[in-house]
């Protein structure tokens, strides 16, 4: 009888040991800061300092729930073994593919990568395809990720440096076109609109969409649980701004109440008297989460959903005199001598 109670004791303290030594690997999990890594990627990831909405926007969801991270920049063909490998926590942009989700938890996604054409003024900019361009002469930027199949999508990709480089070079005569992000190109047009409207011809399809995520690696005790809180921040950082200013736009486009429907949401509730001739949609390829007939976004302003501009109350109509500058958040994104 004596053996077995002892066998049942030291029973009850080898769980307890687990349980703590479980406790205790999950409480250091989360308070060590996350050792994520990211390839330079301007403007979405890059040094601090430097451009980098994507690790900007992270960081700034993450710290809103207490947890800290720090983001190592490795080359393009480290990324993917560096991530999966287990070395580092995750990373704050990365992409989605089978070996990924094999080896990560994914967020939902925060952010869509969109890459449109751009000519020079009075250009045929209406490609819908790569294969449309078949033989043109094309500027993209060096060493950045646009995907394995662009290479035999049709164009001659002509490397730049930048995407000041690329825009030289087609001002200059040197390339018939210049792929950008949609969200540099929303930044050239606010920050250079006269320049913009007389010397650029804006395609307005994308030719290349992908969605980033942030990704922590299946082998972290606290994985799911810093996931789902970092999704759960996402609309509210829509909500109060935080996406305006770290992306350096004046109008967002996206759905801030999860009813599947997009409304305008401005950088403050003071916009101005007139309803936004453009905006920055956040995920082109959103689907609502009930069948519903097509409608035209609506304004979210002043905590409240307007269903259109006529219905938005006066008071808010006025200009904001002493708005933020959006540039405050990081280094300007991009900066050009027409």
């Amino acid at each position: 009888m004596r053996s077995r109670l002892n066998i049942a004791r030291w029973a009850r303290v080898v769980t307890l040991t687990l349980g703590v030594a479980t406790a205790s690997l999950v409480i250091s999990a989360q308070s060590a800061p996350l050792a994520l890594v990211s390839t330079a990627w301007p403007p979405f990831t890059n040094a601090p300092g430097q451009p980098r909405f994507a690790l900007d926007l992270v960081e700034a969801a993450l710290g809103r729930v207490s947890v800290t991270a720090k983001t190592t920049i490795v080359s393009a063909a480290q990324f993917t073994p560096s991530l999966v490998g287990g070395r580092y926590d995750g990373s704050a942009a990365a992409w989605k593919d089978a070996e990924r989700e094999r080896a990560l938890v994914f967020s939902q996604a925060y952010l869509e990568n969109r890459l449109v054409l751009i000519g020079r003024r009075g250009a045929n900019v209406s490609a819908k395809t790569m294969a449309d361009l078949k033989g043109k002469r094309v500027a993209i930027v060096e060493g950045y990720a646009y995907g394995d199949t662009i290479e035999t999508s049709g164009p001659m990709f002509v490397r730049s440096r930048s995407e000041e480089d690329s825009l030289s070079r087609l001002l200059d005569g040197g390339v018939e076109y210049t792929l950008m992000d949609e969200l540099v190109v929303q930044y050239i047009v606010s920050n250079y609109p006269k320049e913009s409207g007389a010397r650029l011809q804006i395609g307005s399809t994308p030719l290349l969409k992908r969605e980033l995520y942030f990704a922590i690696r299946r082998s972290r005790p606290d994985a799911e649980s810093i996931v789902n809180k970092f999704n759960a921040q996402i609309r509210g950082m829509i909500a109060e701004r935080t996406y305006h200013r770290l992306l350096h736009v004046d109008w967002i486009q996206a759905d801030v109440n999860g009813d599947g429907a997009t409304e305008y949401v401005p950088q403050s509730d003071r916009p101005g008297p007139s309803e936004p001739q453009r905006s920055y949609l956040l995920f082109s390829t959103s689907e609502p989460t009930a069948p519903r007939a097509p409608t035209k976004p609506g304004f979210y302003i002043g905590g409240t959903i307007y269903s259109d501009w006529a219905s938005v109350p006066q008071s808010y109509k006025t200009s904001n005199s002493d708005k933020p500058d959006p540039r405050g958040s990081t280094a300007s994104i991009f900066t050009f001598k027409w």
